[in-house]
């Protein structure tokens, strides 16, 4: 796939009305390359999930493939917009100029793993094309650079660990799902080792790019780490070279934020539950957080 090294310029006009699907209660309504994208959602509560549904196409006029219409069939697709985990929605949010690219996206892959979706020029559409549209679309609907490299990094690795719908074979769908999990359980663990070895924890192996060193200069060499060694793991990705790496140094560069907020979501939850379930504890406990707090600054200022 040659394509994907060329840049892409946004032009807003690849997206226009997809009009709607034939069914039973009504007839088709044709797109219209003339008239703007419509996003009409329907909010649907399924299995204690809010998802949406789309009233009407979206069409998009891909460089290679020619027109999409999405979703195929508008009475069964559902949606959650743009799909990205609540831990992670601060750096790319559920709704935005990239809404439309990521509703595309949604439709190419419905129902997952079907490898049926066929462009209205006859191009089978494979879950790694639906990536790279989904990466050309939100240029075209006018997404920063840098946030569609990591919604397309991201998807471009779930399909890694996924496998479904790539029409690979059984080989070259596990070696890109043993790369890309490798690569995210290194950083992970050499994320540990790095913050150990800063807080100068006793018996822990050191880095070597961080080693016995001064605080100051043991974090620069954490931080160059960070980098360099998740763009070295990227070389194992193969034409995925380019996701491994931005995937890698964002994973490594903001594993303790993630941790962080881990750990803050995990609490509220857990309050919310409380909350539901016991609610006098919560008021008790509530309350005596609120005194031993009172206590605390009073006895500050003294």
């Amino acid at each position: 796939m040659r394509w994907e090294l060329q840049p892409v310029t946004r032009q807003a006009h690849r997206f226009y009305d997809g009009g709607l699907d034939a069914d039973d209660s009504r007839p088709g309504i044709p797109p219209d390359p003339a008239a703007p994208p419509q996003i009409v959602l329907r909010r649907v509560a399924e299995g204690g999930h809010e998802r949406f549904a789309m009233q009407r196409r979206i069409a998009y006029a891909d460089r290679h493939l020619g027109e999409l219409l999405v979703p195929r069939v508008t009475g069964t697709f559902r949606t959650d917009l743009t799909s990205v985990p609540a831990l992670f929605t601060w750096l790319v949010p559920k709704t935005g100029l990239h809404l439309p690219a990521t509703l595309l996206h949604d439709g190419l892959i419905h129902p997952p793993g079907d490898v049926t979706y066929v462009s209205t020029d006859g191009h089978i559409v494979l879950r790694p094309e639906a990536d790279r549209v989904l990466r050309d679309a939100m240029a075209d609907a006018g997404t920063a650079l840098l946030r569609r490299w990591l919604v397309w990094s991201a998807v471009t690795t779930a399909t890694m660990l996924s496998g479904a719908g790539t029409g690979w074979s059984r080989g070259q769908a596990l070696r890109y799902r043993v790369v890309a999990a490798s690569t995210l359980l290194a950083i992970g663990v050499l994320g540990v080792l790095a913050t150990l070895d800063l807080a100068d924890v006793a018996d822990a192996p050191e880095l070597p790019w961080m080693g016995d060193r001064g605080w100051l200069a043991e974090l620069v060499g954490g931080l160059a780490g960070a980098v360099v060694v998740p763009l070295v793991l990227a070389l194992f990705w193969g034409r995925f070279r380019r996701a491994g790496a931005v995937v890698g140094v964002t994973l490594a560069v903001l594993l303790h934020v993630t941790a962080a907020l881990l750990l803050l979501t995990l609490l509220y939850r857990l309050l919310e539950w409380l909350t539901a379930k016991v609610p006098r504890l919560m008021l008790a406990l509530t309350c005596l957080g609120i005194v031993v707090a009172l206590v605390v600054f009073l006895s500050l200022l003294g």
